[in-house]
């Protein structure tokens, strides 16, 4: 599986590859975002991952990790 460092500025990243990054990601840090997906509503030009809402504890958690992670 490609990393997402490797795929982040490639253009037309496919969504489901980048959900599943991202879910990997996220599951290392232990958090989990329920409604994680890829959006059945985008367009074929405008393809999107779905993050969906969370709790505030969920939100503090990934604001913590993106934090430690942007120190490195």
């Amino acid at each position: 599986m490609t990393s997402a460092s490797e795929l982040h500025d490639a253009p037309g990243v496919d969504p489901f590859t980048a959900m599943q990054a991202l879910r990997a990601a996220l599951d290392e840090a232990g958090i989990v975002l329920p409604s994680l997906a890829v959006d059945p509503q985008a367009s074929a030009r405008v393809r999107l991952v779905e993050l969906g809402r969370i709790r505030p504890d969920v939100a503090m958690r990934l604001a913590d990790a993106l934090q430690r992670g942007a120190a490195v």
